[in-house]
């Protein structure tokens, strides 16, 4: 039983992300943080880990799968430049946090996930809420019936971004991601147009890996 103190410290400890995590590493759209000061992420947990919900750190789901660190998450929503009108397609979906997150501030949200343990509570925590609709299927194939996407955002990181997704993307649709490079990983931000899809990095910051996603080929001389 949570009782009257116990959420005063959890509302406490989301405070304190927003204002030491997001505030200070460059989330600057009020929209955003406003939402990850409202969404309680302990809820899109395991029991297991809930209470390191705001955590600066990755935290274990199981499966070899990992939530991503607030900051990531938080410093690609911002680089999404999300509007009310966006219809987003989220790619590791996790426990349904980014998804709750993305509902706050975009028209409608696809949240695909392949876990099915996290698939779980993801539905658990996002019942009634028809701004979310919850898909199961590959990470790396997206979801191409509720494509053309405005927005794909990918909450994690990968080796290359498969050209599935960005055939999922409208014409002048953006996608926000981490790239694995050579062990290092890096934010990404990319938008297609009628010419191709280009994709460049804006911040080297930890974030976790993605399973699923195959490596770029390897040239061979």
């Amino acid at each position: 039983m949570v009782t009257v103190s116990d959420q005063a410290q959890i509302v406490a400890m989301r405070q304190a992300m927003v204002s030491n995590q997001l505030r200070t590493n460059a989330v600057s759209d009020s929209r955003l943080v406003a939402a990850m000061g409202r969404v309680p992420r302990e809820a899109f947990l395991p029991l297991t880990v809930a209470g390191l919900a705001y955590r600066d750190t990755a935290l274990p789901l199981g499966s070899g799968r990992a939530a991503n660190v607030p900051i990531a998450t938080g410093r690609l929503l911002n680089e999404a430049k999300l509007t009310p009108t966006d219809v987003v397609l989220l790619v590791g979906a996790a426990g349904g946090y980014t998804a709750a997150v993305l509902a706050e501030l975009a028209a409608k949200v696809v949240a695909l996930e392949s876990d099915a343990a996290l698939l779980a509570i993801a539905t658990r925590a996002l019942a009634g809420d028809d701004r979310v609709a919850i898909v199961s299927g590959p990470l790396e194939n997206g979801h191409a019936p509720g494509a053309p996407y405005d927005l794909i955002v990918i909450d994690g990181a990968i080796p290359q971004v498969p050209q599935a997704l960005i055939d999922q993307l409208a014409i002048g649709g953006r996608l926000v991601t981490g790239i694995v490079d050579r062990g290092v990983t890096r934010l990404c931000a990319g938008r297609r147009s009628a010419g191709g899809f280009g994709l460049v990095d804006f911040a080297d910051v930890d974030c976790v890996v993605l399973p699923g996603f195959a490596a770029p080929k390897q040239f061979v001389f």
